[in-house]
């Protein structure tokens, strides 16, 4: 079937929801460079001898997989850089790369009398790739205080609404319409900010519990049937009806995120009230504090004065 092309810059784009999309490493678009550097292995390694041929076609693999790694890496970073909580990567994809990296270098260089050098210019690899590069994130984030076990719950419903979203999008696509795929990936995009809210406040789970399961896997249901009906018939009414079911589920999903972004508001107040209790029982008042605090700031001030018409006496004498 014939697919019109679309973008944010196609003719009735303004039109057209945009969505925010992944969050996008800066230094992303260099790993190619690693893998293009390497191709001189692969087009020197047909007029090599046996080990050369070897030699040079395991370098470049090492090294186009140690590119794959760190762009993985670069992708979970960036992933982990736009969360306000968020675990360490499983393990180091970038520090694995690096290592591959300079490895394939050292494959790639080696020959039988010049094997010290080969692996000089290995760890030279390592080292530059790891300064353009950088470490993993090799600590949680956010996490000080947090239950652990209410921690795994809420990766699992997460994980859950994930794959939920992830068939949605996978089912949306077989209608051909861009339009409409924008459109799920918007409400993609609004349901993972409720998402976010859980990770970052785990006892929150309860009261978002239904959103990030029966109501996605619903919405799950609700597009693969519209896409098979559409795929075949076209149907605007049944368009209309699915992008009506879609702006009634983004309202719902960003009213419940209000609602816990509110409730995190109304416990902040509750705790604050407390504290000014305790220490009202203590004998601390805050008024008697501020009045204090501004008489001492008074007393400076006056002191300081005088000490200034003390100098001023003294030169004038």
């Amino acid at each position: 079937m014939a697919k019109r092309f679309g973008g944010r810059f196609s003719p009735g784009a303004q039109d057209m929801p945009q969505p925010k999309g992944e969050p996008v490493h800066p230094l992303e678009s260099r790993v190619k460079w690693i893998t293009i550097a390497a191709i001189p292995f692969l087009i020197t390694a047909f007029w090599q001898e046996p080990l050369g041929l070897v030699t040079n076609l395991a370098g470049f693999g090492v090294v186009a997989l140690g590119s794959l790694l760190t762009r993985e890496g670069l992708q979970a970073e960036a992933a982990y850089n736009a969360r306000r909580v968020a675990r360490r990567p499983a393990w180091p994809r970038k520090l694995f790369g690096g290592v591959l990296t300079g490895l394939g270098l050292a494959v790639g260089a080696y020959a039988p009398d010049a094997a010290a050098g080969a692996a000089l210019i290995g760890v030279a690899g390592l080292g530059l790739h790891y300064l353009s590069f950088g470490p993993d994130p090799m600590r949680d984030k956010g996490m000080e205080g947090v239950d652990q076990f209410q921690q795994d719950r809420v990766a699992r419903f997460v994980a859950e609404g994930e794959d939920y979203l992830a068939g949605m999008l996978d089912a949306i696509r077989r209608t051909g319409d861009r339009r409409l795929e924008a459109r799920v990936q918007v409400f993609a995009e609004t349901a993972r900010e409720l998402f976010r809210r859980v990770e970052e406040d785990p006892g929150d789970l309860a009261a978002a519990r239904r959103y990030l399961g029966v109501y996605l896997m619903g919405a799950r249901d609700a597009t693969v049937k519209f896409s098979d009906l559409y795929a075949h018939t076209r149907d605007q009414k049944a368009r209309e009806d699915y992008e009506a079911l879609l702006t009634d589920l983004e309202g719902n999903f960003a009213a419940r995120t209000r609602s816990l972004i509110e409730g995190g508001r109304t416990d902040f107040d509750i705790e604050m009230q407390v504290l000014r209790d305790r220490l009202a029982r203590e004998g601390v008042r805050p008024a008697e504090t501020e009045r204090a605090a501004l008489e001492d700031r008074r007393g400076v001030e006056l002191t300081d004065l005088i000490r200034e018409t003390v100098k001023s006496g003294r030169k004038t004498d």
